[in-house]
């Protein structure tokens, strides 16, 4: 099977995991395309690679031998899409992409939410295994990647964001294993506090940071399942409701951290507008308004999220973005 993988994709791989392991995964990806179509339970045939795709999976648009459309999305380098699957699972298509039913060999009855993101967890560990995915692959309902939020006017792209992340925010199954906010973002402070080593520019927006991430950790409001990457472009056009949500990077915690990454959306924008400093701010207080969140947590967890995002651009060399992100963190 011959195709071209979208370059963002390999770029991001680069980056991430360096260039011979990047290559190394690329060269075998034939064989771990067939290795997951053949590991879904069903007939599947490919069509095409979603391009641009993302920056952190390979996604082919495939269709099913009952005619069904759909999606596999294949994770890198062995990357296990287990918290992925379980939230997907727990959301049950409710404001996010759907899970497609397992095929013949997996689970003979259709599970509930709670028991099929609480076996998807555990991945055959001391229970019945979930089928229906391929290794490090997630089989999906087909949406429509060439439209997300982006292709709406801003005004409008933030009302549908807001009414999809809503209904995500939802109690985690029983006995879940996601990581909380606190921990995902304890891993990113070191890295933080090399970048303002290296660059002395940069301490004081760092620090500044740091210090609200450490007074938001120290008391969570609320331990709610988020989609940990939340933006414009994570929602796209679906067939059986207007919009709904992928590509999430599950964690449990407050819905404030969820809505930090929506805010800077269309930061390029933001930043070649005259007014682009007073519209970040005029957002922060009508997204905390509209969700019911509170104003400072929500201002804190933006500061943090776009700190962390620019100086982390910065240490991969993707400057533009980086400088881009932590002009817009000055303005809060």
């Amino acid at each position: 099977m011959g195709f071209e993988p979208p370059q963002r994709l390999v770029r991001a791989l680069g980056e991430s995991c360096g260039d011979a392991a990047a290559a190394d995964w690329l060269a075998r990806l034939p064989a771990l395309i067939e290795e997951a179509l053949s590991s879904t339970g069903r007939r599947v045939t490919v069509e095409r690679v979603a391009a641009p795709g993302g920056r952190s999976s390979l996604v082919l648009l495939v269709t099913c031998s009952d005619g069904t459309p759909a999606a596999l999305k294949l994770a890198p380098f062995g990357a296990a899409p287990g918290p992925e699957r379980a939230a997907l699972a727990h959301w049950n298509g409710w404001g996010a992409v759907r899970l497609l039913g397992d095929g013949p060999g997996a689970l003979q009855q259709e599970r509930a939410g709670p028991e099929r993101a609480a076996l998807a967890h555990w991945n055959g560990w001391g229970a019945v295994r979930l089928l229906g995915d391929g290794p490090g692959a997630l089989l999906l309902e087909r949406l429509h990647p060439e439209v997300s939020l982006r292709s709406l006017p801003e005004a409008k792209a933030l009302l549908e964001a807001a009414g999809t992340v809503r209904r995500l925010w939802v109690e985690p199954p029983a006995g879940h294993g996601f990581e909380t906010v606190a921990e995902r973002t304890g891993r990113r402070v070191e890295p933080m506090r090399a970048a303002a080593a290296a660059d002395p520019a940069l301490e004081p927006l760092v620090s500044a940071a740091l210090a609200a991430r450490a007074e938001l950790v120290a008391h969570s409001p609320e331990l709610l399942l988020l989609h940990g990457n939340f933006r414009q472009s994570k929602v796209l056009a679906g067939e059986r409701v207007p919009w709904l949500t992928v590509g999430p990077e599950p964690l449990v915690g407050e819905r404030a951290y969820d809505l930090a990454r929506l805010v800077r959306d269309r930061v390029e924008d933001l930043i070649a507008s005259p007014g682009g400093a007073v519209t970040a701010r005029r957002r922060v207080r009508k997204l905390a308004d509209s969700l019911d969140v509170d104003r400072e947590r929500l201002h804190g967890w933006t500061l943090f999220r776009a700190v962390e995002s620019g100086t982390r651009a910065m240490a991969v060399g993707r400057r533009q973005e980086g400088e881009l992100t932590l002009e817009f963190a000055s303005w809060l």
